[in-house]
Parts: structure tokens; sequence; C-alpha cells
């Protein structure tokens, strides 16, 4: 639906949208206004308000008034067209989220729901169906996170808070006395007239459910909900906003009335047949299955199996497939008997399949299966490729690889990690490859992208009616002109510039448009400058003043090698900032300025010579890498090896390393060649304290034997040789990844003076949690490996056991504490345990820069978990621990 305020479709069986106020400075919910909120994520418009009001009065005691809003009429799972709109001011990245958190709870059951961020209320939404018209949901600062989203997707549908219940008191117990002042009202308990919960158990589970220090005191994170007991004598935890539980889902079902038989199929691949098959189905059998995979695949479904009842148009027994996700979806073919149907494949990413029964005739019924094929249904162009997956320098952890074509072997487009959206990506043909990676360790949010068809406009015989140049662009095309020149105001003819032109002089200097004044706005100024062949361009900038942005997305410099507008990029420069000196990586080089139409500045000034590349001929005479220089060059020489006295040729080198960089690649000498014979290299790596060093091969290829008793890399879990050994490698087999114990690991590679092989390459990066020793000399712990040089990154999840010897306990002091602040410390923390485990008694939660100065163990360990999401990232902290004498029957802290 375009729009789902004023298209009809969109206005039946729809939940209903209102403005949501919420008066948070004086939580103070008993005065008169339109509209409010409840519980803290409740939205209450004014009949709830004024039932509110009669339920517990001014003088805050409870009367037993009808309250709920789960009981409207929700028949029909899946019957419905329920549509959904997300406001157009979300991030790419937060629109994957909400569609992530959207898809669980959709799988169950289908609403329709409008994503705003404007609401007042920040994050919060009603309980149940509204009206006629959409329902919203308020998304504000810092709710974009996938449990809070699926959350209120709860209350949508129609759940309460799981610690509301009337049963509740058999379950956990409130402790009022760390509550809040003021926050009381969120820890009513409901009449049983209130709330129905369809039969179902307490869940402590329920992602509806509240944590244990939800509303604590005086930010102390005292436990404010304390779970009774389980029948093993543990507390269940609490509180979680990870995924939908199985009593959520279960009540979902009941409360939409869900076929009871059939499911939601996510995978690649599955299978599925009816409900008692091969022997039998019953009669006046329902069920539903939903296939759902990754937008822009495919389904195809095969039958395997069909022994239904065999009546005329398939009118008693039969099972339904439709090219989509709910019941009115375009049928692909409704089947009984006993013919397999053809294979089917769905136009889009979903099918839905339903089989019914009512006739008492026995058979076997139905078996299917369902796959995606290799080959997502991906045009020639990708656009807007919001990216949150796990940030590696070379990428090569998680990742998503785009090439030129769909084939593995297709030109590489790029491999794409972290954080930054990548260029637009065009093919050279009608095909493009996407390839996603993802490791055992962590997972982020992933990328979505669009595609579609390309044409090139620029390629009929008018040139795009371009006077000049015409540039063809996704889904579109521009004119441009040649250097000197610039768009008249048609934004098709040239006219000369006042800046930009072909350059040959060997040295010169640039300025921008009116320098020293402010430069005008729209300009577009390409200067292309060119030297003799063998000859290299430096630009030095001496002065340099544009409109600062993050991503220079509105006044700023390009500089690239090679005279076109898609040669290989030096940089992209705005702010105040001078860039370093650049150097030509052949003899031509590309400078265009651009700027928009608000913020004008001085611009720059900027210098360049020209300069022989000795390089260019011969490698200059060195045996390995030649390195051209400012009037001079010199030679280089690759891993194991050292440059000779003649400053040309190559020698052995010594092969005892020191690697003391949170994360880099390391190889076997003379790599990727065959390593010498009789050679014998040592890596001594050390990371920051309270961090462990990960290896992961990248390859690895020697001399095979059983015991590894030739050629072999060992692997030791300290500063040298005498450490345990983590493992003796050899032959080529990539082995696991490798991890310490501590912040040291020693190798130690060794080859006889027989066979000789290509060696080994591996990557090393840092890594957060471990076992730690306390001794009486005071030890280093560090939230993240480049503490001090930059913040903690999002995502992080850490874990670490800090232990003294028997008889000792362990002292904990936090030398610095930035952590992103949140009153219930709910995205990113510090949490502490007395004990060596998780089940041990939680000392606090903490956040902002509110951690303890002191803490000590009752016993002879502390845990020490770090959680962070990710959106805001702070400094971090440091801590120093040592063990001490000074022991109590319980924790301390000051």
């Amino acid at each position: 639906c375009s729009n789902m305020k004023t298209d009809p479709k969109c206005m039946t069986n729809s939940l209903y949208y209102k403005t949501v106020v919420y008066i948070r400075e004086t939580h103070n919910y008993m005065q008169t206004s339109s509209e409010s909120a409840f519980m803290g994520d409740i939205a209450l418009d004014e009949d709830d308000l004024r039932m509110f009001k009669e339920a517990h009065g001014s003088d805050g005691a409870q009367r037993h008034v009808h309250i709920n809003h789960t009981d409207s009429d929700l028949s029909g799972c899946g019957g419905w067209h329920h549509p959904y709109v997300i406001s157009g001011n979300f991030t790419g990245s937060q629109r994957a989220i909400f569609r992530q958190a959207m898809r669980p709870l959709g799988e169950e059951t289908h609403f329709c729901l409008e994503l705003n961020s404007f609401a007042p209320c920040r994050c919060c939404s009603y309980v149940g169906r509204r009206g006629s018209g959409p329902q919203a949901i308020s998304i504000g600062k810092n709710c974009d996170k996938f449990g809070i989203v699926v959350h209120e997707l709860g209350h949508v549908i129609g759940f309460w808070h799981e610690h509301t219940r009337p049963d509740r008191d058999e379950h956990v117990s409130i402790i009022r006395d760390n509550i809040q002042p003021g926050q009381e009202y969120n820890f009513l308990k409901m009449e049983p007239g209130e709330v129905d919960s369809l039969g179902e158990v307490y869940d402590f589970g329920s992602i509806m459910h509240y944590a244990r220090n939800t509303f604590s005191r005086l930010g102390i994170f005292l436990d404010t909900i304390l779970p009774r007991y389980d029948v093993n004598g543990v507390r269940p935890p609490i509180g979680q906003r990870t995924r939908l539980s199985k009593g959520d889902i279960a009540q979902a079902r009941k409360l939409y009335k869900c076929a009871r038989c059939g499911d939601s199929l996510q995978e690649s691949a599955g299978n599925f047949s009816s409900p008692g098959y091969p022997n039998g189905y019953s009669a006046y059998a329902h069920c539903v299955w939903r296939i759902s995979v990754t937008p822009g695949e495919k389904i195809v479904l095969n039958f395997t199996s069909m022994d239904l009842f065999r009546s005329h148009l398939c009118w008693y027994d039969h099972v339904e497939v439709r090219d989509g996700f709910w019941r009115k979806a375009p049928l692909k073919g409704r089947f009984c008997g006993d013919t397999l149907p053809d294979p089917i494949i769905s136009t889009d990413s979903r099918l839905w399949i339903e089989f019914r029964s009512s006739s008492s005739w026995l058979g076997k019924g139905f078996s299917a299966v369902g796959k995606t094929p290799h080959s997502p249904a991906l045009h020639t162009s990708l656009s807007s490729l919001p990216l949150q997956i796990e940030r590696h320098d070379s990428c090569a952890y998680d990742y998503v690889e785009v090439r030129d074509g769909g084939s593995e072997s297709s030109p590489l487009l790029g491999r794409f990690c972290g954080y930054n959206k990548p260029e637009d990506i065009k093919s050279s043909s009608n095909q493009l490859r996407l390839k996603f990676v993802s490791d055992s360790s962590v997972s982020k949010a992933g990328f979505a992208a669009s595609f579609f068809k390309e044409m090139d406009e620029c390629s009929g015989p008018n040139n795009g009616h371009c006077e000049q140049r015409c540039l063809n662009t996704l889904g579109s095309y521009r004119c441009a002109c040649d250097p000197g020149y610039e768009l008249a105001a048609n934004r098709r003819s040239c006219e000369t510039a006042a800046c930009g032109g072909f350059i040959t002089k060997l040295n010169g200097s640039l300025t921008t448009p009116g320098w020293p004044k402010e430069y005008p706005p729209n300009k577009n100024c390409v200067w292309q400058l060119v030297a003799p062949i063998q000859y290299r361009i430096t630009l030095v900038f001496d002065v340099f003043e544009t409109e600062g942005n993050d991503v220079c997305k509105y006044d700023y410099v390009e500089v690239r090698s090679g005279l076109s507008s898609d040669s290989e990029l030096h940089g992209k420069f705005c702010g105040a900032e001078k860039p370093e000196v650049i150097t030509s990586q052949q003899n031509n080089i590309r400078i265009e300025f651009k700027s928009d139409n608000t913020v004008s500045k001085k611009g720059f000034k900027a210098h360049f010579f020209s300069d022989i590349d000795e390089c260019s001929k011969e490698n200059g005479g060195c045996q390995h890498e030649c390195v051209n220089t400012f009037g001079s060059y010199s030679c280089q020489c690759r891993s194991g090896f050292m440059l000779h006295d003649n400053k040309h040729d190559c020698k052995e080198a010594g092969c005892d390393h020191a690697v003391n960089t949170v994360s880099g690649t390391m190889s076997s000498p003379n790599w990727p060649d065959k390593y010498p014979s009789k050679k014998a290299c040592t890596w001594s790596l050390s990371t920051t304290p309270g961090h462990r060093i990960k290896l992961v091969f990248n390859e690895i290829d020697m001399e095979a034997h059983l015991e590894c008793t030739y050629d072999h890399l060992e692997i030791f879990d300290g500063r040298d040789s005498r450490a345990p050994s983590l493992g003796l490698f050899c032959g080529t087999k990539k082995p696991s990844p490798v991890v310490s114990t501590g912040n040291k690991m020693f190798l130690r590679f060794f080859s006889d003076n027989s066979v000789q092989k290509r060696g080994f390459e591996a990557s090393y990066r840092a890594e957060c949690g471990g076992s730690l020793k306390a001794e009486v000399k005071t030890k280093d712990l560090y939230s993240h490996a480049q503490f001090g040089d930059n913040n903690y990154q999002g995502g992080s999840d850490c874990l670490w056991v800090v232990s003294a010897e028997k008889g000792y306990g362990v002292e904990l002091i936090f030398q610095v504490f930035e952590i992103e602040e949140e009153a219930d410390c709910g995205y990113d923390y510090v949490e502490l345990y007395d004990g060596a485990d998780i089940k041990s008694p939680r000392l606090g939660r903490y956040c902002g820069s509110g951690a303890p100065e002191e803490v000590y163990s009752a016993g002879d360990a502390i845990v020490l978990k770090f959680h962070s999401d990710d959106s805001i990232n702070k400094k971090g902290f440091h801590a120093r621990y040592t063990s001490t004498k000074f022991q109590d029957t319980l924790h301390a802290s000051k």
C-alpha cells in the first residue's frame, strides 16, 4: 500500500495510529492528558488513562477495572494482508534492524504497522489492535535495537509485560525498596479479568519480561525483580532481548488462532509433509507452512510424494501453493490425487503452502522439499549497500563479495566489511554475483542492497543530448565537460570555466576559484596533469579549508591516478585538515574540486612537481622491490631477506620477529614462493594486557608427515617455546583457528634440508576475554586492545575470570571508566560477579562513568563481563587487579 492512511486496502482489518504523548519528566500519569504512557513503553489513549485512574486512583490504591485491549477480533492468522511502512528518516542499517526484528514475529502473526521516530514517548506502542487504521510504533533515539523493536512489536500484537500477570507472585518477587521513586507503577500486577495468558505457563524467557534490575534506584543496579528458585535451585534468567521465546510464539499463535499444524521455514533447504505421513492423515486437518528465504533469492518447491483423495477441482482434500506469504497471494496451484506436480518456482522470496482435508478417505498424504537455488535473482546494478559486518582490515572473517559476472572466477569488484557503505556498483554485463561469508564468532546486522537492470543512456547516437561528454550513472546519466570547461545552466552545454584545465608543465600551482577569497557555490573544477613517460607527479597542499563533513558529501577535493573519473582513487578530502603528500602511480593525475550551493570556505592552494621514476625501467636494478623517491629511488627486500651491501640485491636475513600490533598477517620466508631449506624462524606475538591472540590460517602448504617430524610450524601458549604447546602443524590441511589463553603467543617454524613447499600465511588479531591470574604484583586489564587510541567497537561481548590463589581474594580498581550511559545500562555495560562464573552473585551492572572505585571479592575469583551494542561507542575502561589477603564474608566495595 502506498499510503497507509488513505488507501482503503490498508484501512481494512488494520491497526489504528494516534499521536502518543509521554510525560517523561514528572512521571505523573494521574494528570489530565489526551494520551500518555504506562509501564515505560505502553501507550495509553484517553479511555485507557481514564480506566487507569479508576483502577488505581490518585492515591495509588488498586481497583478492579478491565483495561485490557488484547481481546480484539484476531481470527484467521494469515487471512488478512498486513502491510507496513517504515518512516523515511531512518538509516539503511536501522531499516535492516527493523525488518530483522519483524521477521520472527511476522512468521507467527502478520500485522499492519508504521514505524515512526518522532513520537514523544521515544520507545512505545499501544497494546493490541486500535481502530481501523495503521498502528504506530515509536522508535526514538537509542531504541533502534533488535530486541527493543521485537519487544514493542509484542505490545502491538496484544502482549502486556510478562511480570504483570495475575499469577506472577508465584514465580517472581518484587523488591519494592530497590525501585526508583516514582516508578513503582511499572510493577503493578494485573487482575485475572484484565489479561488472559491463554493457558500458557509463566515465561521467564519471554522477550516481554523485565530484567532483574529494571528501574533500579540510585544507579546501584540492585535487583527489582527476583525470579524464584527452580527445582534445581537455580534462579532462571529474565529480561532477554535476543529472540522470541517458545512461549511467546505459542501464545501469539493461540491469540491469532493460527493453524495448529505447519511451520515457518527459513532455511535455504528443508522438507515437510502432511500430518501422519506416510501412515495417513486425519479428516478435517488444516496445516499451513510458510517458506521465507533471503530477499533476492527464489524458492524451488518439489513434491516428492502425493497421495490425497481425488475430487473435481480438488474440492475436498488438497494442498495449495501460493506465490507469497499470505492466503490471498497469487495461486500457483491446487493439487490432489496421486500425480506429482511439476517443480514450483516462486517469483520472490516467499511461498505459502496450505493443506486441508475434509474426507474420511485414508491416503498417505504428501511430502515436499523446498530449496534455494545457488544463484540469486539479481540483475546488473547494486545500489545503497548499508553495512554492519564484523570489521577487519582485509575483511578476512565476515564479508560480502561482489563479482562482475555469474561465477566464482568472475572479476572481483570488491570485498566489503565494517560499517562504511560502499559506492554503487555496476556490472559490465547482465550479471552480478554476491557472496556473503560469516565465521563462527561475531555476528552483526549484515547488509541490505537494492538491485535493478541498468541501461546506458549515453550509448545512443545523440550522446544523451550532451555537448561534450555523457556519463552513465546508475539508473540515469549526466552531462560533463572537458577540463577547462564547465556545464552551462541548461546542464547539457559547456562554457569556459574559471578553473581546471589540461596541464603538461613539470611543476606549477593550483588554487580554487576566487582564491584567497571564498570559493563560489556550485563549482566543479577538474585539473588533468600529464608528465612525460617514466615520470611521476607529486601534489602538495599548502593550504586546505573546505566545508567539512565526515563522508565529504558536500564540498570536497578528489585526487586520482589517471585522467578519468573512475581511475584509482588516492583520496577524497574536505574540512580543514591538509591531506598528506600524494604521488601519482603513473605519469598523470586528476584533481577534481566540487562545491554545493550552501557553505563556502577559503578553498585550497597546492603546488605540484614531476620527477622521473627510476623504478619504471628494469625495476631500477633491484632484485626484489623498487621504491621511487623524489630525485632518487631505493631497493627493498621481501620478508625473510635483507638488503645486500650493494643496495640492490637481497640476501637471507635473520628470522626472529617481535610482533606487537593488534592485528596483521605473517608468513613463512619467501612466501608465496617456496621457503628455503634449513630455516628456523620465530614470531613472538604480544598484545594488550587482558586480551588473547587469535591466529587464523589463510593457507598452509608444507611437507606432510603423520607426526610433522620434518618441516613444521609449532605454536606455544606464552612468551617462548617453554610455554604449553597449542599445536604442531604441517601438510596442506588448513588448521582450525588457534587462540592463546593470555596476551602472548610464540610461533616456531622449521624446515629441514630436503623438500621445500610454499609454507604458510596466517592472520592474527587481539580478542578480548579469558582467564587472568591475580598475583601480589598489580596487573592491568583493558576493555579493548586499542584502548587509548580508539573507542571500543560495537558488538563486543567479553568475559574475564580473574582468580587468585586459594586463601586470597581479588582486588579490582577501575582507573578509567567511560561507557555509553543509559538509565538501566541496557546497551553498553560492565557486569561484575562475585565468583568464578556468571551464576555467582552479581555485584552490579555499570555504565556511564559510575563504576565503583574499588571492588573486593568474597572468594578467590571475580567475573567481569563487558557488552557493547552496535551504536554509540565510548573510551572504555582500564582496571588494575591484584590478589589480597583482605577477606570478608560479604562482597565489599568502596
